[in-house]
């Protein structure tokens, strides 16, 4: 019999079919027993390259490295507040509210006026200041619109009940009645992986709308996005993702290099703002203009409010935040009003790509190992193959985001490519021998193969 005809005849038997699926089988269990260890974290103090990696993805190298330099978003402007009263925030929307923008939006939740405690709230008994504050914001959304923050929350009883699951909440903190006369409210909470504020935040996605008791509430950056064009941004809530990547455009003018992709919106400083001979009124006619924390000034480097994102110049190993939140808000509207989304791979995709890749690898694997003149160049083989694959579908990941803004996440398939090798010869030396050889060979009551032909 040829050598052609032998490797057809191979692939026509059952046992060849069940011993490519059980290996699969087994990697899944070996990748998923890991993932379980690892989740313990009983060798984080021993893993200083794992933990300064584990904030990256690769597909942040094409938003750092690959992308083209995209324009300038001139239908956002964005002013810092600073540390400034409400009166002086005050007195900044009153001057720009001057040259007719379309929607003002505030990155800051004004609520501890609730706790009527003057060492915990000093603001709420500047009775002058407050009501210049709600005059402002009364006049702003008699020429446009105005969005205030609110954020999300989670009672005592459902953390309780669900153990804390971030994604189910059931109260929203306001922005005090009084301070809001006129105004709409959006959520500005923002997905990432930090328990705190105070710890570092990686912000890649976040959720345009969610639920709570029973009432859609729409994401800050969403609402703004509403008001400005109603049209696009329901063709935007219409994809009804629970989850969003975020297209970054660009930074604010970076004075300490932290960022890529720098000085891709208008931004005024704090006294700028205060200063209506400091800056040209036409750049806020019918534009959104967002106002939130950028540091005491636009060179301080404060941490507070600031993320991490893939525009960050160190995109592994990241020393230092390079965007405050009320710049990511910008991106997600200019992601929104431009329609320029990123396409993701849903759950039982990804499962799918791995299952496939992880087949076909085992059926190679089975192959070599069935024919003898093959069997010794098995540990080259199957390493280089896997070395490969891995430099193959990263390249993918990187490309399609680039290409295609489609985020081919098959880290999934990466996990497996890395344990195929490995596995298969835990399967081949202790699985297929106990359980095959002795237990399903002898119920198997089809022709086998040749004797030159099967497993050890």
């Amino acid at each position: 019999m040829t050598d052609r005809k032998k490797r057809k005849w191979i692939f026509r038997e059952p046992a060849f079919w069940i011993h490519s699926s059980l290996a699969s089988a087994f990697v899944f269990v070996v990748l998923f027993g890991l993932y379980g260890f690892t989740q313990l974290k009983i060798f984080d103090a021993f893993d200083p390259l794992g933990q300064a990696l584990s904030d990256m993805e690769l597909t942040d190298i094409t938003f750092s490295q690959l992308r083209d330099d995209p324009p300038m978003d001139t239908n956002v402007v964005i002013v810092n507040i600073g540390y400034l009263s409400r009166a002086e925030i005050a007195q900044q929307i009153l001057n720009i509210i001057k040259y007719k923008p379309k929607v003002i939006g505030l990155d800051i939740i004004f609520s501890c006026d609730w706790i009527g405690d003057s060492l915990q709230c000093p603001q709420a008994y500047d009775t002058a200041g407050n009501q210049f504050f709600a005059y402002a914001i009364q006049k702003a959304s008699e020429s446009g619109a105005v969005v205030m923050a609110s954020k999300l929350q989670q009672t005592k009883k459902l953390l309780k009940q669900y153990d804390g699951d971030i994604d189910i909440y059931d109260s929203i903190e306001h922005t005090y009645w009084a301070l809001m006369p006129g105004a709409y409210e959006g959520f500005v909470n923002l997905e990432t992986e930090a328990a705190h504020q105070e710890d570092l935040k990686s912000c890649r996605n976040f959720n345009p709308k969610m639920m709570v008791n029973g009432k859609r509430e729409l994401a800050f950056s969403t609402m703004i996005a509403m008001l400005y064009d109603s049209v696009k941004t329901n063709r935007f809530l219409a994809r009804d993702n629970y989850r969003e990547v975020i297209n970054y455009r660009g930074n604010i003018l970076d004075w300490h290099g932290a960022s890529n992709y720098a000085g891709r919106y208008y931004v005024l400083d704090c006294d700028q703002a205060l200063d209506t001979a400091s800056f040209v009124g036409e750049m806020f006619r019918n534009k959104i203009v967002l106002f939130g924390f950028l540091g005491a000034d636009l060179r301080d480097t404060s941490w507070d409010d600031k993320f991490f994102t893939p525009l960050n110049k160190k995109y592994a190993g990241k020393a230092r935040p390079d965007m405050y939140g009320v710049v990511v808000h910008a991106n997600i509207i200019s992601m929104i009003l431009n329609e320029d989304y990123i396409e993701v791979l849903e759950e039982w995709q990804k499962i799918l790509i791995a299952v496939i890749i992880c087949l076909v690898n085992m059926m190679f694997f089975v192959w070599i190992e069935w024919n003898e003149s093959r069997k010794d160049w098995f540990d080259i083989v199957s390493i280089t193959v896997q070395i490969l694959q891995i430099v193959v579908l990263s390249f993918l990941m990187i490309y399609f985001f680039n290409w295609f803004a489609f985020k081919l996440d098959i880290t999934m398939a990466l996990a497996v490519v890395a344990l195929v090798g490995t596995t298969f010869e835990i399967y081949q030396k202790v699985l297929n021998e106990l359980l095959y050889q002795k237990i399903l060979a002898r119920r198997l009551k089809k022709k086998s193969l040749p004797e030159s032909q099967q497993m050890y």
